[in-house]
């Protein structure tokens, strides 16, 4: 493919609109009482509800209508209270009733937007159509048997939610930002656990560009099932690259549903895109509309937790946290519980999410430990920051030797850990000058280069002192004391 030069990047705009489709994490499945959970052995989790026996009735699953409702509440959708439920039609080989139980002219949730941040600092809106319940279907696999290909119904029925973008992404940045919040809101909302690689959220790009200016939408090319924010990222980026090439050659930009390959970054065409009417919608005649009461409405309401915008902006307003912090805080639910438990018991707040980012994250990561298994108690947490801010323990003893001994000892107070462990600072320690006076001693040609302008040689000497020291002084005062030694020589 040829690589776009700089004009023609500028000359086309490129048109992305998202479909979503995170599947809930209810214990049963939409509309029968087979198990929902993710694995199994092959087709253990149906019924014959699931398997679309003659004579079978379905019924909705409650909770189902619930975490939809809380999704389109935190999207500022509007919830549409009369909901109706559809029967689409085409060949499934992975659903054995032949069609698959959605919303198609009464979606549950309506309007809406999403904001997110980008690189460059500035924020977007994305619209938001409207968001269905539907059930999955199940799953074929085709490298399981030489011949023939499988299908394991277990996924077959279990409930989704599918998001449906307006077209106002312009960016694959945008669009990745966009799938990380949605993510974020659903594991927020603990109505689906976002893991793309294990399917249970998986996304559709629809895709199309036009000359920059226009109004009109050009034709679009639907890339089907991208299972990570990556490959969404990496599919629209190839997308525009061909669709602009084509269109320079004098070709046209057919309306084809697409398969992304992850090896090789590009698409192919896996059939003609369908339209609305190729789907044969017409109610589902077992199922009675949905009516949702005000009441029932606002109970989810108040049953909701605060989101991730509203903790963002409570951490750069109230807290003075800057955007890096508060987005790195806000990334994981967990991890942002631990945050607010941790300022309950601290005002230093910076100090709060510098320990958070910095050792607590580096420790997670090394480990491979969740943050809710840390083992380090939040107010234990909040007294070793009590010790470095008030000159008790110098921030590298803190950091190298109090730290890891809390998590041992998660939930004893820091600064007896930190007196048993003999770190705290004495203030009275009359070895500070022996110490000054044993490094200069130590290292007498760095006093001449100190003494010729070399400033930099000074972290020579207090490395050495605080090696002495066991960093059991206070370095600034040290520092200081250090400086009016040299320039006295």
């Amino acid at each position: 493919m040829t690589i776009l030069t700089g004009s023609l990047s500028d000359k086309y705009e490129l048109v992305v609109g998202l479909e979503v489709h995170a599947q809930l994490s209810t214990l049963s499945k939409s509309f029968s009482s087979d198990s929902a959970a993710f694995g199994g052995g092959p087709n253990e989790h149906v019924s014959p509800v699931s398997l679309g026996h003659p004579g079978t009735l379905p019924r909705i699953n409650k909770k189902m209508v619930a975490y939809a409702v809380k999704m389109g509440i935190a999207c500022n959708c509007t919830i549409n209270t009369h909901n109706a439920f559809a029967r689409k039609n085409y060949f499934y080989a992975d659903l054995p009733k032949g069609y698959q139980v959605t919303q198609d002219e009464h979606p549950i949730c309506l309007g809406g937007e999403v904001l997110v941040r980008l690189a460059d600092g500035t924020s977007k809106n994305i619209a938001i159509h409207h968001i269905h319940l539907e059930e999955d279907a199940g799953k074929s696999m085709h490298d399981q048997h030489h011949a023939d290909s499988l299908i394991d119904l277990n996924r077959a029925g279990v409930p989704l939610i599918e998001i449906v973008s307006e077209p106002d992404m312009r960016s694959a940045e945008e669009a990745g930002q966009f799938l990380t919040e949605i993510r974020k809101l659903v594991r927020y909302l603990d109505i689906c656990d976002g893991n793309m690689e294990e399917g249970s959220m998986r996304c559709d790009a629809n895709i199309s560009v036009r000359l920059k200016g226009e109004t009109a939408f050009g034709n679009r090319c639907e890339v089907k099932n991208l299972n990570s924010i990556r490959n969404v990222q990496r599919a629209i980026e190839h997308e525009f690259e061909r669709q602009v090439n084509i269109i320079e050659a004098g070709g046209h930009i057919e309306q084809n549903t697409l398969n992304f390959n992850a090896d090789t970054g590009e698409t192919s065409v896996l059939r003609s895109k369908e339209m609305a009417n190729d789907y044969r919608y017409f109610p589902e005649p077992d199922l009675a509309p949905l009516v949702l009461t005000q009441e029932y409405l606002e109970k989810i309401r108040c049953s909701m937790p605060a989101l991730p915008n509203e903790r963002y902006n409570k951490y750069t307003t109230e807290l003075g946290l800057s955007a890096y912090d508060a987005g790195i805080i806000t990334a994981d639910k967990e991890f942002a519980i631990y945050f607010e438990e941790l300022i309950k018991n601290t005002v230093n707040y910076k100090g709060a999410a510098n320990w958070l980012i910095g050792p607590v994250k580096s420790y997670l990561k090394e480990s491979g430990t969740a943050i809710s298994d840390i083992g380090l108690n939040p107010v234990a947490l909040a007294g070793l920051i009590a010790l470095v801010d008030s000159g008790k323990i110098n921030n590298s003893v803190a950091a190298q030797k109090l730290f890891p001994a809390l998590i041992k000892n998660g939930n004893k107070n820091a600064e007896t850990l930190a007196g048993e462990m003999n770190l705290l600072i004495d203030p009275g320690n009359d070895d500070v000058s022996q110490y000054i006076h044993n490094a200069i001693a130590k290292f007498p040609d760095k006093v001449k280069e100190y003494q010729n302008g070399k400033k930099g040689v000074l972290g020579l000497f207090m490395g050495e002192i605080m090696k002495s020291s066991k960093g059991r002084i206070d370095p600034q005062k040290t520092n200081q004391l250090l400086i009016k030694e040299l320039e006295s020589k």
